[in-house]
């Protein structure tokens, strides 16, 4: 019970559908079995809706609130509906994020794809995180943890996702410095290549490839052990991060990518 006591707030509790089980949905449902009641945050009400059933069914506290991330009133609205139902926030997790849809390298992405990742990947964040920080500091601390990507630190041809990741981590290193002296630590994730809905079925859409030869290629890539990691790998670094054993750690970026942050440098 590593969150006993303590609400989370989870944006980007849904998922897309898929074989597995996504980042956000792993998040809620391993928080509320440690302890915590979560407010699952989507743009999808049933998505959310379909995580709170799970953790409901498991013995556990949890509410779902739609919400579109990239507009202030709604993160200002998803704020004030924790407080409303919970009292308080001691953890926010960030989790929304897209990509695809156009973007690419530089000179073949095209400006709506990156002014829309922009929106979502960083504006988004940026609101929730303003949002937030007032009811974090006015209780006299909190844990944050953002989740950024490996893509951030060593992309490929997705410039726009990549660009937002990589100001992910320089929002969240900004967010530590200013607010630690208020009790608040902020740390980002940085998920590898991982076997999420949004990942495999994404790809496996794109390429016009079974989702069995796109999970085969990707675990042939991964250094340790040769496979992916998953969801729940992504939810348990950010249990460790919310939760109080992390509480001398702030502005850390944490890959969870099976080591292949070492091989590429």
């Amino acid at each position: 019970m590593r969150l006993e006591g303590k609400t989370a707030v989870v944006a980007g509790a849904g998922q897309t559908p898929g074989e597995t089980i996504g980042n956000g949905r792993a998040m809620a449902v391993l928080f509320a079995r440690e302890g915590a009641k979560v407010l699952c945050v989507d743009r999808d009400l049933a998505r959310a809706e379909e995580t709170v059933a799970q953790i409901v069914s498991e013995g556990g506290e949890a509410s779902a609130f739609e919400a579109n991330i990239t507009l202030a009133a709604d993160c200002e609205a998803l704020v004030k509906a924790a407080r409303d139902r919970f009292g308080r926030i001691d953890v926010l997790v960030n989790n929304v994020g897209i990509g695809g849809g156009g973007d690419g390298p530089t000179h073949k992405a095209s400006e709506a794809a990156f002014d829309r990742i922009v929106s979502v990947n960083l504006k988004g964040m940026f609101l929730t995180l303003k949002a937030a920080l007032p009811v974090m500091r006015e209780a006299g601390g909190g844990a944050i943890v953002n989740i950024s990507s490996l893509a951030s630190i060593a992309g490929g041809n997705q410039i726009a996702y990549e660009v937002t990741k990589a100001a992910v981590n320089r929002l969240t290193t900004g967010t530590a410095q200013a607010n630690a002296r208020h009790n608040i630590r902020c740390n980002a994730i940085l998920p590898g290549l991982m076997d999420t809905p949004m990942a495999i079925s994404g790809i496996a859409e794109a390429r016009g490839e079974s989702t069995e030869a796109v999970r085969a290629a990707r675990n042939a890539t991964v250094p340790l052990g040769g496979r992916m990691g998953t969801a729940w790998d992504t939810a348990y670094a950010a249990l460790f991060l919310a939760s109080d054993e992390a509480r001398f750690i702030t502005g850390v970026l944490l890959p969870v990518d099976g080591g292949m942050s070492v091989r590429v440098g």
